[in-house]
């Protein structure tokens, strides 16, 4: 006669085991990383071992560099940043500019009139030189996506712009206002197309969207009572005036002045 009960309680252990085993293989497993490895692989291929790149490449290049270097103007002068204590021609240039070609915009569009324009000194990256000018010299001039934007600003934040200008001591790129700097670091004889400063008066001020929104430390932006953004990128701006003209001017009158 078979004893039944040894087969039993062995079945059982194994029922046991078995359970257990797909328990544990069945479970979500937690995996840590512990250790990351790089290697640098330098491309070491020149054009010349890879012609098929290269002739795809070089229309689109050469299309590229002919539209960069197409002859759109004549500068009599090299126009540069670093060239006057509180104006440059290269920063008046520019602020005159954003004046013009961002009015035909607002104009058209808001049935309104810039007053002033304000830039930024660093915003300025390269000079203007002498000679032929090409859109290739905006991109190197102006290499941000900065557009230009109209901000309506009550005129105590214009007297504001102007303590902002004092305190920054730099040429920043201004058109539309003069004013003197008093022995005191104030500034006095604020004047706006030629008129005198009306604190309760509202100015249109073009800049870039990047000053708009606070950069460089221009707070007084951001009391503004309205924005206008044109989507007009700066370097358009260049761009569309070089081809407007034939011989670049070169603004030479002051500004800022100093007692």
């Amino acid at each position: 006669m078979v004893k039944l009960k040894k087969y039993n309680g062995f079945l059982k252990l194994f029922v046991i085991f078995l359970t257990l085993f797909f328990i544990t293989s069945c479970s979500t497993k937690n995996y840590n990383l512990t250790k990351i490895e790089g290697m640098l692989l330098p491309v070491t291929e020149k054009a010349a071992e890879t012609p098929a790149i290269e002739s795809f490449i070089a229309p689109y290049r050469n299309h590229i560099n002919r539209d960069l270097d197409s002859i759109l103007a004549y500068c009599p002068e090299t126009l540069d940043k670093s060239s006057g204590k509180w104006q440059t021609t290269i920063g008046n240039l520019m602020a005159d500019v954003c004046v013009k070609r961002g009015n035909l915009v607002f104009k058209a569009r808001e049935k309104k009139t810039i007053d002033l324009c304000l830039l930024n000194h660093g915003g300025i990256r390269a000079i203007l030189p002498k000679g032929n000018v090409t859109s290739r010299t905006a991109f190197e001039i102006m290499p941000f996506e900065n557009s230009m934007v109209v901000m309506a600003l009550k005129g105590e934040q214009i007297s504001e712009m102007t303590s902002y200008i004092i305190k920054a001591q730099k040429a920043q790129p201004l058109s539309g206002m003069t004013f003197t700097i008093a022995k005191d670091k104030t500034a006095k004889n604020i004047l706006i197309q030629g008129k005198p400063l009306d604190l309760t008066a509202v100015y249109y001020v073009a800049t870039n969207d990047y000053l708009a929104n606070g950069g460089d430390s221009m707070s007084f932006f951001a009391k503004s009572v309205q924005k206008y953004d044109l989507n007009y990128k700066l370097r358009d701006v260049l761009i569309d005036y070089f081809k407007e003209v034939d011989t670049i001017p070169v603004p030479r009158d002051i500004r800022i002045t100093e007692e």
